[in-house]
């Protein structure tokens, strides 16, 4: 499986995430809590997907996104938030993120399918 970044500022949201994610067999390569954390740790390590909250304290996860598919190499972004806002979907597929998931329905199947289909993608 590919290796993942979590971007959350709350680090019991982090930490349940990643054992999610190790459960389900991916490499979590990272946690940040800001997007300037996210992008140190991206530089350092280009994660294949990360996994990003749209609230940051210094910026938002939209923009994130943006700044990730910038970079020299793919980094495939899933946003999620607290806020199911139907807008906040149509705003995660204008960043270029391939989902966006309310945080209530990130141990669904539909997120284990995604990130499977797009860690695929990495072999």
């Amino acid at each position: 499986m590919g290796s993942i970044l979590v971007v959350d500022d709350d680090a019991s949201v982090r930490g349940l995430l990643v054992r999610i994610l190790r459960d389900w067999g991916h490499a979590v390569i990272g946690e940040a809590g800001s997007v300037a954390e996210a992008l140190v740790y991206a530089d350092a390590w280009r994660p294949g997907i990360a996994l990003v909250d749209v609230g940051l304290p210094d910026g938002d996860g939209f923009s994130l996104t943006r700044q990730l598919r910038e970079k020299p190499w793919t980094t495939r972004v899933v946003i999620f938030s607290s806020d199911a806002d139907p807008a906040n979907v149509a705003a995660a597929t204008r960043a270029g993120a391939i989902g966006f998931f309310p945080k209530d329905e990130l141990v669904s199947p539909a997120l284990r399918r995604l990130l499977e289909d797009h860690t695929d993608d990495d072999r």
